[in-house]
């Protein structure tokens, strides 16, 4: 007994020691703040430019409108580390702002020594990774001057566009509490999700109570829908769940792959989406002539071939400019909600129970790979918000394509220094659209003007802007599937039991009305 109450209070001990530590972290990551360096030339060169910071406000606090900040001299000092009195220039850094070099003393050596010469600020040029510079409190008390870690690659930036003569300013303006971009990608997402929806529920309804003639002329069917049972609902959530592991752990290696597919799966969707286009173009309609192989011997149409072309192109055209903020992100969306479209047309859920099982095995992986991963990695993230964004330490630098991003509209440091775009995976698009399409699809067989439809996209776009809110409460990733399921499932639900549909609805019974219908 003595020896199992032992082990029960060392093992209470470690779990605080580990509480602790997990405080302390959390303290630190609180006291750490991006801010920006404003630069201009002494000269009267080019335009000024905003350069991302890391500092700690405990040193000294950094105002919020670069109007009331200090224009000081920059003074490069980086061939030292400024760790000892010797490395003091003859006269000081009277009104200046020092750029010295990271290491061999801590931050507080650095910056009591920077103040004593007369420094304004201090800036430290580092080639790793930026960290808050951090100290104790006392120490805190005796400086006077914002100390902030710069990298390496923008001191070169700043040497390249504005000289060695430059002036700077240091400052951190307020993050919004919502950026302007989110508009865009609510309007995208919604877009997407009420498009997607209704074409599915038309197309699927249509294939299944109109006799099409098979042939392999201009009215050739399409392909057939996939019909998602319990167990491939199982197996999807079990991929994704390993996918997204084998991602976390081995994501330099994975992510082209990703980005490969990405590539091929989008260009097919594009493709989906604009051939209903062409094929009724009253122009292109001449055809491949007579041959043996494999696809074309089915003559298909010259406009098809060419539009098929140019969709392989879009795609590749994204796949070796992806990294281009500037542009790139908006072929990426564009092919991205095509892809969802295309995937909304292709995957039908037959019954709500159906749905219901999907969203909510996705509502739990969502969440738990959200909130609870964070407890089980040693760096303390999130597997979910690393794999979205690309991990800190990864060599490529890659990010993964499977999101819609739309740039931050507004200058803030965050949007400078570590997200410059604002992110909704397909996945928060593709399982809620899922149940739009099956809500259209009950809507058109039992004549109920669509009201199941247009409930179901109303609460999608209610249970979005509920996440955006979280997102700007909490400032942090936010599960999206953790605030649509609950708003898209009890809205449907709601609606069948107050129509008094709930058992056709939930068994997909409604199509077995007249089929007289479409």
């Amino acid at each position: 007994m003595a020896a199992a109450a032992a082990a029960a209070a060392a093992a209470a001990a470690a779990a605080l020691a580990r509480l602790a530590a997990a405080f302390l972290l959390l303290a630190a990551q609180v006291a750490c703040e991006y801010g920006m360096v404003h630069v201009v030339s002494e000269t009267g060169g080019p335009k000024g430019k905003d350069y991302c910071i890391l500092y700690n406000p405990q040193w000294a606090h950094l105002p919020h409108d670069l109007g009331k900040a200090s224009l000081l001299q920059v003074r490069d000092w980086t061939a030292s580390v400024l760790c000892s009195p010797p490395d003091l220039p003859a006269k000081g850094f009277s009104n200046q702002i020092p750029l010295v070099a990271r290491g061999n003393c801590t931050f507080y050596e650095k910056v009591r020594l920077a103040q004593g010469g007369g420094a304004r600020g201090l800036l430290i040029v580092s080639k790793e990774t930026l960290v808050p510079p951090g100290g104790n409190k006392t120490q805190y008390d005796e400086i006077g001057i914002p100390v902030a870690l710069l990298s390496h690659k923008d001191m070169l930036d700043i040497f390249k566009s504005f000289g060695r003569a430059v002036r700077a300013a240091l400052y951190a303006p307020s993050e919004p509490m919502l950026d302007y971009n989110m508009v865009i990608i609510f309007i995208m997402a919604v877009g997407t999700v009420a498009l997607g929806g209704y074409w599915a529920g038309s197309r699927d309804v249509r294939k299944r109570y109109v006799k099409h003639k098979r042939d392999d002329g201009p009215a050739k069917q399409e392909a057939e829908a996939v019909d998602v049972s319990p167990v491939l609902v199982c197996v999807f959530v079990a991929m994704c769940c390993s996918a997204l592991v084998l991602l976390y752990y081995f994501y330099d290696r994975l992510v082209y792959v990703t980005i490969a597919i990405f590539c091929l799966s989008s260009s097919t969707g594009l493709y989906s989406c604009l051939s209903p286009l062409v094929q009724r173009l009253p122009f292109g309609r001449c055809r491949v002539p007579d041959n043996s192989l494999p696809y074309f011997r089915k003559r298909p149409r010259v406009s098809m071939l060419l539009l098929a072309l140019l969709c392989l192109a879009v795609s590749v055209v994204w796949g070796i400019f992806r990294n281009e903020d500037q542009w790139a992100w908006i072929l990426q969306d564009a092919l991205g909600v095509a892809f969802c479209l295309y995937m909304l047309k292709t995957i039908r859920l037959p019954t709500f129970k159906a749905c219901t099982l999907l969203l909510l095995v996705l509502f739990v992986y969502d969440v738990f790979f959200v909130f609870i991963t964070p407890f089980l990695t040693k760096s303390g993230n999130s597997i979910m918000v690393e794999v979205a964004t690309g991990p800190s330490d990864s060599a490529t630098h890659e990010k993964l394509p499977m999101v819609l991003k739309v740039p931050r509209l507004n200058a803030s440091p965050l949007a400078l220094c570590d997200r410059p775009f604002s992110l909704l995976g397909f996945g928060d698009i593709l399982v809620p659209g899922l149940l739009v399409a099956y809500c259209h699809r009950f809507d058109i067989q039992v004549q109920s003007s669509r009201v199941y439809f247009v409930a179901c996209t109303v609460a999608y776009g209610i249970g979005l802007l509920v996440t955006f809110m979280a997102l700007a409460l909490m400032q942090r990733g936010q599960p999206a599937l953790l605030y649509l399921v609950p708003c898209t499932l009890m809205t449907s639900c709601a609606l069948a039991l107050w129509r008094r549909e709930l058992g056709m609805f939930w068994t997909g019974s409604g199509f077995a009305v007249n089929t007289s219908l479409i």
